[in-house]
């Protein structure tokens, strides 16, 4: 005779449970973006659609003029806090992977028990401007920048290095380890030190054929390759370590893609992969970038190349004056507005701006108020307002600043077509809230301009990279749709005046001829 089946036990019915929650529970990846002032977590979940979100802000310190440094240890506790607020939030099991995302040209120096020696070094960082003053525009300094894909700018982590080899040698013979944010951030979450392709490919140190580190280039500034962490594809993944994962709530184990920088991540988040179609990212400051099938900068070297994966190359060019203008445009011009306290004085001053024909009659702005990038790479060119008349208005400003921001984007897009086409343009970021936006950086671009306001930007491209790193989509492009069904031919076109694209083309032509005046005036009042 059979026995009948032994009743369940507490044990046996929590483990049916937990089963049943898991098969029932949505598939999610988390993508995680450490930027410049702001940790940000977001769920996504296979299929489509967004979950939980949280986001820690940092500050960015300026303990002397020019030098914009964070403190690592708060940034990653930031992470980590943003990244169990999302797993409480999200059903149990559910996690498949975390996909990391963060800001490039970071550097942090370590001792050999991988404390910080320095604090990280980020993107705005001017301290080494002298020195890439030094090689910039020599045979040295094009070959720097043709071998790595980075421009020479204060921004990278090779100039940092030649800055502290020559003002701080004793710092500089103490560091065990030079590391970018990701690779710290990595560190942290996994236990294990390495880099990625695509934030190496923004240090200056990288051999874009090889996808290593160059010998060459570490010689030139005496680094070790021992000092520097391995190079892993982005598409690479660890195990989260014990002790971070029983802080935020996953298993230990659960996949950690590498994941890429946010610039070349942000292409993925709005969808610009395909041949021609180029990705507008436009806050603060901003860029424009393409996604290309092999590395490789322009002869001119203007712009920038930077890896999304192994067959996945982003060339193009940042603009430090973004939206800034219009903050700058308040200040000066706007303090009334401020003052009326009905409305967002931001909003009036574009309504102003929305009253000038395009053309601004007559008034350019060269809108270099903070040290300017791409296209010259020239951190020491200041701004200009040429053609100002009695007539002129605080709106006639206001628009000739935002229409000088649209003219140094076309300008990144006349480098690009050097390379290869560029027929439409996929745009995202903060200033396109406000529709006179979009259609003056349509009409002076000339292409059909979509708005994805919608778009997560960086952290909807890392989750994407991650679901396709771990095998749930076959390419970047499906596992975009997967997570954000239909992002791929989603935007709200933007519909432009055909005469002020016509005036636009006029200004543009000038462009050049004014940037060489301006060059030249910088340097008739540079103290010698």
């Amino acid at each position: 005779m059979t026995p009948p089946p032994a009743a369940p036990t507490p044990s046996d019915r929590g483990d049916a449970e937990r089963s049943a929650a898991r098969s029932s529970a949505p598939e999610v990846v988390i993508g995680l973006d450490l930027g410049t002032t702001a940790a940000k977590a977001t769920a996504y979940e296979v299929g489509g659609g967004r979950g939980a979100v949280a986001e820690r802000e940092y500050p960015l310190l300026e303990p002397e003029p020019g030098w914009q440094v964070q403190d690592p240890e708060t940034m990653v506790e930031g992470a980590l806090g943003a990244l169990r607020e999302v797993v409480e939030q999200t059903p149990a099991g559910s996690v498949l992977a975390l996909s990391c995302s963060t800001a490039m040209h970071g550097l942090i120096g370590l001792d050999e028990r991988m404390k910080p020696l320095t604090p990280l070094l980020t993107w705005a960082d001017a301290r080494a401007s002298g020195i890439a003053q030094e090689l910039l525009g020599t045979d040295e300094g094009h070959e720097l920048h043709r071998r790595s894909g980075t421009p020479i700018h204060p921004m990278s982590p090779l100039t940092k290095l030649i800055w502290f080899e020559r003002n701080d040698p004793d710092l500089f013979g103490r560091v065990r380890w030079w590391v970018g944010l990701k690779d710290y951030l990595l560190w942290r979450l996994t236990g294990e030190l390495v880099t990625e392709l695509s934030c190496a490919s923004g240090t200056g140190l990288l051999d874009l054929q090889a996808r290593d580190w160059s010998d060459e280039t570490l010689r030139r500034i005496d680094v070790r390759r021992d000092q520097l962490p391995p190079v892993r594809p982005t598409t690479d993944s660890l195990g989260l370590g014990s002790s971070v994962a029983a802080r935020i709530g996953l298993p230990s184990g659960t996949p950690v893609v590498l994941g890429a920088g946010d610039g070349p991540l942000g292409n993925l988040g709005t969808g610009a992969l395909r041949p021609g179609v180029a990705g507008l990212s436009l806050g603060t400051s901003g860029a424009l970038r393409t996604v290309v099938p092999e590395p490789g900068v322009d002869e001119r070297c203007a712009l920038f190349c930077y890896a999304l994966t192994d067959q996945d190359w982003v060339v193009g060019g940042p603009v430090s004056n973004g939206g800034i203008v219009m903050r700058w445009a308040l200040d000066l011009v706007g303090q009334d507005l401020l003052r009326q306290g009905s409305g967002s004085a931001d909003a009036k001053l574009v309504e102003l701006a929305g009253s000038v024909p395009a053309g601004s009659e007559g008034l350019v702005m060269i809108p270099y108020l903070l040290a300017e990038r791409a296209p010259l790479w020239d951190p020491s060119l200041p701004g200009s307002i040429l053609g100002l008349r009695r007539h002129h208005t605080r709106g006639h400003l206001v628009r000739a600043a935002m229409e000088g921001v649209a003219l140094q984007l076309a300008a990144i897009v006349d480098r690009l077509e050097e390379l290869r086409p560029v027929t439409t343009v996929r745009a995202t970021g903060g200033v396109f809230r406000a529709p006179l936006w979009g259609k003056v950086i349509g009409a002076v671009l000339d292409r059909p301009t979509y708005l994805m306001a919608a778009s997560e930007g960086s952290s909807l491209g890392a989750a994407a990279l991650g679901a396709y790193a771990i095998g749930r989509a076959p390419t970047l492009g499906t596992a975009l749709d997967l997570l954000s069904p239909g992002i791929m031919t989603a935007g709200e076109p933007v519909e432009v005046d055909p005469a002020d694209v016509e005036t636009y083309a006029r200004l543009r032509r000038s462009v050049p001829d004014l940037l060489e005046a301006q060059q030249r005036l910088a340097g008739a009042f540079t103290p010698r």
